[in-house]
């Protein structure tokens, strides 16, 4: 399908925006409010480091997951969970800087059971298949309601099977799917408001989360309050990375949403330089395939 220039740059501005708010954020993962301003004042450039002494630029397992993600359903040309499983676990063999505890322990049940699907576990609620759902939203674009609620739970029950995850994920697919299409703020605060409706632990107004985990009601929480509160890309990803916590995944989901938002103009010139090149490079020409291909045709299980 045939996209706008419009359509085509929020597309990429999500994709870039996910991997700079990654790259941002994991300077101050695990960090407190008060350590990162003890540290930075406020933490504003993306100069590597933190727990994990990455390089200046460098990203995480939220931008390689997505990256593994979406290059599968590229190659194949559908959302197939084996194929996906295969994609992520040849993602962990090139041992990545880092790796969740529920992402590898549903990988490691792929490789020794051959099920690309690990079973619901009300213990599961982390926010790892979320963080790499946007090649989801992209190849679904233009599909039905049901179909992207399918893709997305292919996607994410390789390693999380949890109603509450599944829901905030689906909301976060579906509200880059529409910030993509262009569609106004309140249509997003109404996606906000259908999950809420569904699950009301994600009521995000009152008191402001800080120092989220990986606990997606509290990454969403976080991330919401800042999308929400903020009319540009630059301020609502450093809100959300300055609370600290789980910044690097807290920081990607806000940049992915804020980019399909605002689109490529409004990421600063200075974090698309200090992003290595290779990613910036791989965003822009997966997020442009994914759209050729949207949308795609879902396979409900082959693994």
């Amino acid at each position: 399908m045939k996209y706008t220039e419009e359509i085509i740059d929020r597309a990429v501005a999500a994709y870039t925006g996910l991997a700079i708010g990654d790259a941002l954020g994991a300077t101050v993962e695990f960090l407190t409010p008060r350590e990162i301003k003890l540290r930075y004042g406020v933490h504003r450039n993306i100069v590597g480091g933190g727990w994990l002494k990455l390089p200046a630029g460098a990203v995480t397992d939220d931008t390689q997951m997505s990256l593994a993600l979406g290059n599968a359903i590229i190659k194949s040309q559908k959302v197939d969970r084996a194929i996906i499983a295969e994609a992520f676990s040849e993602w962990m063999r090139s041992k990545p800087v880092d790796i969740g505890n529920t992402v590898r322990r549903g990988l490691m049940h792929y490789r020794n059971t051959g099920k690309a699907e690990v079973a619901e576990n009300e213990f599961d609620a982390g926010n790892g298949a979320c963080m790499r759902s946007l090649p989801i939203a992209l190849a679904m674009l233009g599909a039905t309601e049901k179909q992207v609620r399918l893709a997305s739970r292919l996607q994410s029950h390789v390693t999380h099977n949890n109603i509450l995850a599944d829901r905030g994920t689906e909301c976060v697919v579906v509200m880059l799917q529409a910030a993509i299409l262009g569609h106004s703020g309140d249509v997003l605060e109404n996606i906000v408001r259908d999950l809420v409706q569904a699950e009301p632990l994600y009521h995000f107004t009152g008191t402001r989360v800080e120092n989220p985990g990986g606990y997606i009601v509290e990454t969403l929480q976080a991330v919401f309050q800042s999308f929400f509160a903020h009319d540009s890309f630059e301020a609502s990803l450093l809100d959300v990375v300055n609370r600290g916590g789980d910044a690097d995944t807290s920081g990607a989901i806000l940049g992915m949403l804020a980019g399909a938002r605002y689109g490529m103009a409004s990421i600063p010139l200075r974090w698309k330089k200090s992003l290595q090149q290779s990613v910036l490079y791989a965003c822009d020409t997966q997020a442009r395939a994914l759209l050729r291909l949207a949308p795609v045709a879902v396979v409900e299980d082959t693994g």
